[in-house]
């Protein structure tokens, strides 16, 4: 007769063998002294480089703030509702924004150019990391050949002096002969522009002596041509910027908001300083970027702010973000 016993101890230490080796397969027991790995933030890109012919482009991201918005800053002669609603039609928050600051560095092979110096250090929060960023993207400020200043609003130009002193110590300037002829005039000392005037004054007056004034359709470098863009301010100015063939169109503060400017251009930006000049130029440089299928970037479109423009059956005008184009 067989052993009952024996036998069932024997298939008895299977079972438990085979449960042994599944439990070991198992991740051990998150008990309550045992968390998850902690949160490590939000994390977003602030570089982008890119070759165009023989230049390489790079954009670089200032920083961002979050602010209320978009009505009345974008659609101010519109009623709010309809701003709000075309916001959500566009799947945007109805009364918060975001804007990002962006400049772009151009080294064409001879001169390291930087088109606009971002808030500075210290005057806004959320912005004023571009030294910090342009030094990790391996340009230190010593190598900067040349500074252009598309305008000079405060997010422009706060990045130009620290202490008084020129950030970029061995740059040369180029700005608008335009815009600094209206910005350095007894009437912009009193009124509403009176506080950025006299950031102007602190900021960009001492570097006169190193400074180039350009009108449209001069350039700063072979490659590199100023383009009318008056209107935001006095006498602000876009850039071609082109090498072997290929362009890219710096359209600086032409467009703020890459569905409010672009799909409805006529709307009145609060910042724009003469409304219909800003709305006319908005449409006659959108419909060139858009005519000539170029690429295009824009100082407060999402980072990295490299993009295209389409023109929209309505009249209006799409940003399409680039992708690949660039790379190939």
């Amino acid at each position: 007769m067989p052993d009952r016993t024996t036998n069932f101890s024997r298939r008895d230490a299977l079972i438990l063998g085979g449960m042994a080796a599944g439990a070991a397969l198992l991740p051990p027991f998150a008990g309550p002294s045992q968390a998850a790995a902690p949160k490590l933030g939000p994390v977003r890109p602030s570089l982008y480089r890119v070759g165009l012919g023989s230049f390489e482009v790079s954009t670089i991201l200032d920083g961002t703030v979050q602010i209320k918005g978009p009505h009345p800053i974008f659609g101010e002669n519109q009623p709010a509702d309809v701003v709000q609603q075309f916001a959500t039609q566009n799947l945007l928050p109805a009364e918060r924004m975001e804007t990002s600051f962006t400049p772009v560095v151009v080294n064409t092979g001879k001169e390291v150019i930087l088109f606009d110096t971002g808030n500075g250090k210290g005057r806004r929060p959320g912005a004023g990391d571009l030294l910090d960023r342009l030094t990790a993207s391996g340009v230190q400020p010593a190598q900067v050949d040349i500074v252009v200043i598309t305008h000079f609003h405060g997010d422009h130009i706060g990045g130009l002096l620290r202490d008084g002193k020129p950030v970029f110590p061995n740059a040369r300037y180029f700005a608008g002969e335009t815009e600094y002829a209206a910005w350095t005039s007894p009437d912009m000392q009193t009124g509403p522009r009176a506080e950025n005037a006299k950031f102007v004054e602190a900021n960009v007056v001492p570097l006169r002596d190193k400074m180039t004034f350009l009108k449209p359709g001069q350039d700063v470098v072979t490659g590199v041509t100023a383009v009318d863009a008056f209107g935001h301010t006095p006498g602000m100015l876009a850039f071609r910027i082109e090498s072997e063939g290929k362009p890219l169109l710096l359209m600086t503060d032409v467009t703020n908001h890459s569905v409010m400017s672009l799909a409805r251009p006529d709307w009145h930006v609060r910042f724009d300083m003469d409304k219909e000049k800003a709305a006319a130029t908005r449409k006659r440089i959108l419909d060139m970027a858009a005519s000539e299928r170029m690429p295009v970037t824009g100082y407060h479109m999402p980072f990295p702010s490299i993009g295209y423009v389409d023109k929209s059956s309505d009249g209006g005008y799409r940003w399409v973000q680039a992708t690949y184009q660039l790379h190939l």
